[in-house]
Order: C-alpha cells, then sequence, then structure tokens
C-alpha cells in the first residue's frame, strides 16, 4: 500500500501490485479438453520473469559495441534476425506429387488421353492456384521492411510489452518440438526443475500454429514483426476476408502472407472445380511439415468474439492434415493482443467496403495513425495445448445428444410449459449451413468447438489496458461525470478486482500517471474542468452518440473479466424486479432475501441466451456448472452472504450455544432414515449485501451487460420492421441502421446484431429457408404474433439495466 496526498489534502491509500510475485500469470490451457496439457512448458518460475519492450532495440541486442552502432542499432539488430525455417525449394514439386492433387487431376483425367500436353496443362493451373495462396520470401524485403516496421511502431505506440514468463513458454515448445535450426545445436531442453514431464502427446517434429484474436489491420504485421525478433522465425500469415490489390497482395506475400485461393472465378463446367482446395490442402501440409509457424486469425474486424469463416476453413485444414497423419501433432498457442487505442479501431464498424486494400491506402493511413497517440500495445501467448488430444477428448464428448435451444428456453419465454432447462447444454455457436457446406457434420463441430475454444483463451490470455478501465468507470459507473480523485480511487479499485480475477493488466507505473495517460487518450470524447477552489478536476464524458460509442469500444475489454459475475447480477436484478409487486415501502435490499434454486434457475435462463463466446467463456463447460460457479463467485466478492435460518440448522452445526443441564443429544433421533431424500437437505437462501469498499458494484455489474441485452431487446422490436423473406446480409445491414437511429443507444456494433441473429435462429424465432437465391429468413409463425414478441422482448429487459 502507498499513500499519495491530492491537491485538495485527502490521503489516499492506493494498491500498485505490480510486483512480479503479484501479477497473475494468465493464460493456462484448459484442463478439461487438454489435461495432459496443463504441465507442458509451464513453471511457476516463469511468471516472475517480468516484461520487456518488443520494439526497443538497443546495442545490447546486436553483437557490436561503439557510438556508430548506437545510431544505427535498429538497422543492426533487424539484419541479425534468424530464419529457422523456410519454405522448401521444391515446394512447386511437392504440391504436384502430393496425393490429394493426384487424386484430383487423375479423376478427371480418367478416360481421357494422358499424354504429356494434359499433364503439363494440370501443372500450370497447379502452380496458377499455387502463386495465387503464397509467394517465396524474400528475406532482403524481409528485413528492410521489419527495419521500416520498427521506426513505425516506434512512432505509433509508447512500448509494445512482451511477457518474458509466456515468451520463455513458447520459445520452450518451439525448442521441443525440434525444429531445424535447434537440432543442429546442442542445446536441448528439458523440463524445469521441480516440473512436470512434457505430454506424452507432445512428440518431436511438432509445429506451431499461432490462433490470435484480430483487432486491427496493424496485427498481422505486427505479431509478424514479434515472431520474427524473438527467434521464432518468419510466420505465414493468414490473410482473412479483406480484399488487397494486387501490388499489396505480391508484398505481402513476398512477407509471409498466404491467402485463400479464389474460387469466384469458376463456372460449374470447370472440371478442376476441387483443384484450389486440393492444392491448398496440400500447401498447408508441407508448411506445417517443414516447421514455419503459422498465424491464423480467429476473428475479422469489426466482428469480434465471432469465429469468422476464413479462420474455420483454415482450422479445418490444420485439423485435416493431422488427422491424415501429415504431421503427428500440431502446438496451438492462443494469442491476445491488446491496445490502449486500436489503429483505425472505430473507422470499420461499417459494411465491409469492396474497393481492393492498395498499398496507397496503407501509407496514407500510416501517415495518419503517426500524428494520433496510440500508448500502449501489450502481446500475451497462452499455454500451448496438443490439438491431438483436443480432438481426443472432444470427440468423446461430442457423442452426447444434446436438446436445442429451441426446446430448452421458449417454452418458458412463451409461458406455454414449465421451465425445462438442461444444465448439460453446451453452448457451441457454430457456423449456418450455408458456411461449411464442404464439411462433415462431426468435423464442422469439432472446428468450431476448436475456434471457439481458442478464441476464448486469446480473450481470457489478453491483458486490460489502462484506458479499457477508465473508460469503464466512466461509461458504467460515472456518466454524469466524476472527481480526479474519485476516479483515481476506482480506478485502484477495479485495478485490484481484476488482478484477483487472475486477468493481467497491460500497464505499471504510479497512478495519478496512468489515470491521466487515460485521460489523455480519451480527450476527444471528455471535458476537463479544474475546480481552483478546491484543488481537484471534475471530468465530464461527452453526451452524444459518438462518445458513447468510443467508450463502449474501449471498455469492452472489461466484460470478459466479470462475465460470470455479471451474469450473476443480472440474475439477482431479475429476481428483485419479480419480487417488487410485494416487497414494502420500507423494505431494504439488503433485507432481501433470495433461494438458491430461483437464482439458479435465471443464472441458467441467462445463460442459455447469451452465446459463450460473446462473454469470454470457454464453451466447455456445462451450463450447470457454471450457474453454480457464478452464485459462488457472487458470495466470494461479497455481493451474496448465506442466510441459515436458525429452524433450520444442520445437526453437525458446531456453533456454541448456552450450557443447559440436559444432554443435547437427548433428542436426537438416530433411527434410519433415508438420508437422501431431498425433503431434509434444507434449502440455501442468500442475502443481498454491498462489498465492503465497493458501493454500486452490482449496478456496475448489471451496467457492463447492459449493451448486449440491450441490444437483443432491440434486436426484438425490430422483427416486425422487415417484409419477411429476406437474405441475412440485407437483415443485419438493416438491424445495424435501426440500432444507429436510438439516440441513446451505446454502440450498435456488427458483433452484437450477429450474436442476436444466431441466437434468434437457435432460439426458433428466425428461420433459415434455401432457395435458389440463397438461404432466406423467415420469421417463425408464433413470433407474427405481437403479444409473442413482447414476451420475448419482457423477457430480455429483466435481465436489462437502464
Amino acid at each position: 500500500m502507498k499513500t499519495w496526498v491530492c491537491d485538495s489534502g485527502q490521503k489516499l491509500e492506493i494498491f500498485i501490485p505490480f510486483l512480479g510475485k503479484y501479477r497473475p500469470f494468465s493464460g493456462h490451457c484448459c484442463q478439461t479438453c487438454t489435461p495432459k496439457s496443463w504441465d507442458g512448458f509451464y513453471h511457476k518460475q516463469l511468471s516472475s520473469l517480468g516484461f520487456r519492450d518488443a520494439i526497443r532495440v538497443t546495442e545490447e541486442d546486436t553483437r557490436y559495441r561503439g557510438w556508430l552502432v548506437r545510431r544505427i542499432c535498429g538497422f543492426l539488430a533487424v539484419w541479425n534476425w534468424k530464419v529457422p525455417a523456410d519454405t522448401p525449394g521444391d515446394l512447386p514439386a511437392r504440391i504436384c506429387r502430393s496425393k490429394r492433387v493426384w487424386d484430383v487431376t487423375t479423376g478427371w483425367s480418367r478416360g481421357l488421353r494422358g499424354d504429356g500436353e494434359s499433364h503439363q496443362r494440370w501443372k500450370e493451373k497447379i502452380l496458377k492456384i499455387l502463386a495465387e495462396i503464397q509467394a517465396p520470401l524474400s528475406l532482403l524485403m524481409l528485413r528492410l521492411c521489419n527495419w521500416a516496421l520498427l521506426k513505425l511502431l516506434n512512432r505509433l505506440f509508447l512500448n509494445v510489452q512482451l511477457h518474458q514468463g509466456q515468451l520463455e513458454m513458447v520459445l520452450r515448445a518451439a525448442r521441443t518440438v525440434g525444429s531445424p535450426a535447434s537440432c543442429s545445436q546442442p542445446r536441448t531442453l528439458l523440463p524445469a526443475p521441480g516440473a512436470e514431464p512434457w505430454p506424452h502427446s507432445l512428440q518431436s517434429g511438432v509445429p506451431l500454429v499461432f490462433l490470435s484474436t484480430h483487432k486491427s489491420q496493424l496485427d498481422g504485421l505486427l505479431l509478424s514483426f514479434i515472431l520474427f525478433s524473438q527467434g521464432l522465425g518468419v510466420p505465414r500469415v493468414t490473410v482473412g476476408g479483406q480484399v488487397c490489390s494486387p501490388r499489396l497482395r505480391a508484398l505481402l506475400g513476398r512477407l509471409g502472407g498466404i491467402f485463400l485461393p479464389s474460387r469466384t472465378g469458376q463456372t460449374p463446367s470447370d472440371q478442376d472445380e476441387g483443384l484450389p482446395g486440393a492444392v491448398l490442402a496440400a500447401y498447408v501440409e508441407e508448411v506445417l511439415r517443414s516447421q514455419q509457424p503459422l498465424l491464423i486469425f480467429l476473428e475479422e474486424p469489426p466482428v469480434a468474439l465471432c469465429l469468422s469463416a476464413p479462420a474455420r476453413e483454415w482450422l479445418a485444414l490444420v485439423y485435416r492434415a493431422v488427422r491424415d497423419g501429415a504431421v503427428p501433432d500440431v502446438l496451438l498457442v492462443p494469442t491476445g493482443i491488446s491496445y490502449d487505442v486500436v489503429p483505425g479501431g472505430l473507422h470499420r464498424e461499417g459494411a465491409h467496403s469492396a474497393r481492393p486494400f492498395g498499398l496507397g491506402a496503407c501509407l496514407w493511413a500510416a501517415c495518419w495513425a503517426v500524428r494520433r497517440n496510440l500508448g500502449c500495445v501489450r502481446v500475451d501467448f497462452a499455454q500451448p495445448f496438443s490439438l491431438q488430444e483436443f480432438v481426443a477428448k472432444n470427440l468423446v464428448r461430442q457423442s452426447c445428444m444434446r436438446k436445442p435451444l429451441e426446446e430448452l428456453l421458449l417454452p418458458t419465454i412463451l409461458g406455454v410449459c414449465p421451465s425445462q432447462l438442461d444444465g448439460k447444454k453446451a453452448g457451441i455457436w457454430g457456423p449456418g449451413p450455408a458456411t461449411v457446406a464442404s464439411l462433415e457434420a462431426d468435423e464442422e463441430t469439432l472446428v468450431t468447438k476448436l475456434g471457439l475454444h481458442s478464441l476464448s483463451d486469446g480473450v481470457a490470455c489478453s491483458a486490460v489496458m489502462a484506458v479499457g478501465i477508465t473508460s469503464a468507470l466512466l461509461l458504467h459507473k460515472h456518466r454524469e461525470g466524476v472527481f480526479l480523485s474519485r476516479l483515481m480511487l476506482d480506478f485502484a479499485w477495479l485495478l485490484e478486482e481484476i488482478l484477483l480475477r487472475q486477468h493481467d493488466v497491460g500497464f505499471s507505473g504510479q497512478l495519478r500517471a496512468l489515470v491521466q495517460h487515460s485521460l489523455v487518450l480519451l480527450r476527444a470524447r471528455l471535458t476537463l474542468y479544474h475546480l481552483s477552489p478546491i484543488g481537484d478536476v471534475l471530468v465530464v464524458p461527452e453526451v452524444s452518440a459518438e462518445a458513447l460509442r468510443e467508450l463502449g469500444h474501449h471498455s469492452a475489454a472489461i466484460l470478459p473479466v466479470f462475465a460470470s459475475e455479471a451474469v450473476g447480477a443480472c440474475a439477482i436484478r431479475a429476481l428483485l424486479m419479480e419480487m417488487l409487486p410485494f416487497l414494502g415501502a420500507t423494505d431494504r435490499p439488503s433485507g432481501i432475501v433470495l433461494s438458491q434454486d430461483e437464482l439458479h434457475r435465471k443464472t441458467l435462463e441467462l445463460l442459455q441466451l447469451l452465446p459463450p463466446n460473446l462473454l469470454g467463456l470457454q464453451p466447455c463447460q456445462p451450463l450447470d456448472c457454471r450457474s453454480r460457479d457464478i452464485v459462488d463467485k457472487l458470495l466470494l466478492c461479497g455481493l451474496l452472504e448465506a442466510e441459515e435460518p436458525e429452524s433450520e440448522r444442520w445437526v453437525c452445526d458446531l456453533a456454541p450455544r448456552p450450557f443447559g443441564k440436559g444432554r443435547p443429544w437427548a433428542g436426537m433421533d438416530f433411527t434410519d432414515s433415508d438420508s437422501d431424500s431431498e425433503d431434509e437437505v434444507p434449502k440455501r437462501c442468500f442475502k443481498l449485501s454491498e462489498p465492503q469498499g465497493s458501493p454500486g458494484f452490482l449496478l456496475f455489474l448489471c451496467r457492463l451487460l447492459s449493451p448486449v441485452l440491450r441490444t437483443y431487446a432491440r434486436a426484438v422490436a425490430f422483427l416486425d420492421r422487415p417484409s419477411w423473406p429476406q437474405p441475412e446480409a440485407a437483415y443485419v445491414e438493416a438491424l445495424l441502421q435501426f440500432l444507429a437511429e436510438e439516440d441513446s443507444f451505446e454502440y450498435p456494433n456488427r458483433s452484437l446484431a450477429l450474436s442476436s441473429l444466431q441466437t434468434f435462429k437457435e432460439l426458433g424465432v428466425l428461420e433459415e429457408v434455401r432457395s435458389p437465391a440463397g438461404p432466406l429468413l423467415h420469421l417463425a409463425q408464433p413470433f407474427h404474433s405481437s403479444v409473442s414478441r413482447g414476451k420475448l422482448e419482457a423477457f430480455i429487459q429483466q435481465f436489462t439495466q437502464p
């Protein structure tokens, strides 16, 4: 604890837990899906290794010393970076000889004349597709571009922080898998002293695949620079749905970018319709065999926390490579990126532009960004886990059939029959049939599970930035304004709550400097009034839709940290709304007793409604267990207190009692009885309480989830607007326009709109019907009635805090 005296003379106690032993080491893999990988590459000493700035290059990073070296140390350091693995020189020949490509070509050539001319024609098509996917690395261009990128990153950001313990964990995995660069060195990796041996599933020759969150178009260059500079090699970076100009595509290809081959130019008469897929699959197998790191972005900006279609296709290719034995296994490394201010983050919320993204646009965006202060960046690596182990565990668990959401929650909403919530229902929010037509049903489910699980791991290991904490406080706690001294107290309180939940933060330093740093980055949406008489500063957020949108954009990183408590707080609010008509005017919230069964029921209803990936929760945990875990977390954080009536004390209660002459066991019944009867088990009850030092915590948690629930409620109100049926894309664009019409709405983003659409389809509100023009959305028959739509909207609004 430290004491700081502000200008008004107040003494503030500040908790600054930035010593290494107090900072949590986030990013452990899932014990349910990958128990053998839990102890792999990790040791408790790694958490105390500290941090390093990836863009701070000095003469210590070179082999030379001197006055001149200090001025060109960046260029010398980049020139000395090693490339441990590269594309084989005979890659085109390997692709042509691969079994997948051979099966496709021989299948169409069967019955035709197999002369040299036809073989040459097939080879030309294969090479053309391969050139569309990738290009050979240019080491000269790679080093020059990374040197220029180093200069640019130093202009854009104050620092790019890496946790050295996480980096050492990934380096251990890279050395253990037996990369060609490490095989020639006598340096062999053994488990750290006191650590468990590596899992048996980790074999030599296993490549690394990084599965990253995606915040901006700069992420690919940034992660490629970090992996290259830290000795992990030049990764092959997947480029998603962004359309690039030919020049930019050629440049990115020479720097390690790989693209999905275009299939739009093919016609049904093309006999080589399956050739692009076969060439792509063979290329991914060769990349994995050659030990090159592969970087796959799981999201597609601006749609956050949703598995994108390109990511699903890349993951399916990696899974098939392991399934077919091209490589014995793959180590997956979930990766998280956190920005104080995302470069261009608020300018991509509209519809995707069909105009190609070119070199001129890149230069213009760089020049625009250099003029702004973007703060700090933090890159986090989660614990690597085995794909083979994940597949084996989930194939066993996948055999259990579960009820659809339409049978679980819809009767409760419409009041048709009593609630039949099934706590074993897993929250797998997979793609629609149109996006995964080429995948088998089991493979589709498995790839979706893998992608969502890796996405939740990447979100869980991502650090929380100072701007996110300040934005969350201004948006959800002090929207009318707050004094700087009070804001600093709340910043320290929320910081401590984040660290206690095993989430790290991407900053360190003095509290006053941290708060001022975040206010400077948010100054365009704030008004500061210096009050000389009291020596304090009044911070007032701007009252506009743009300000609410920007603050909500920055504070979105706080929700996954408090997702469980926020769900529980909204469930408590729903129960209080039900009890409101029966409460007297003198009843205080602290005197209200809540039943555990009712709280469990409301929590399950809300968990059934919201997809787990939207909350940053792991999709493998059953909802029944998650609901009980939420109640336990509410008890731990002090929002609930156990209430035990005197008449229902347990026999084994050891509480002190007045001494009496009678024997205490005289009135006890020791006869044999059915101890397992449910009637004999006392029901647990809870009282509401306010945690000490955390006033308004329940309201703050409810408001964290209110943007999601308000989007869902407004999406219900939108159902009577469009003319049915209509395409999904048109529905989403019309819904976003409808949400933008409300001035008080925080931030109508595409991610929440798509999540509400997916929920409505799972719930049976919207039905997808195939037609010659493509899939069309129909409003289900029960919701043609305004009464049913009103019930659905009321069900959602009971959890919503205005």
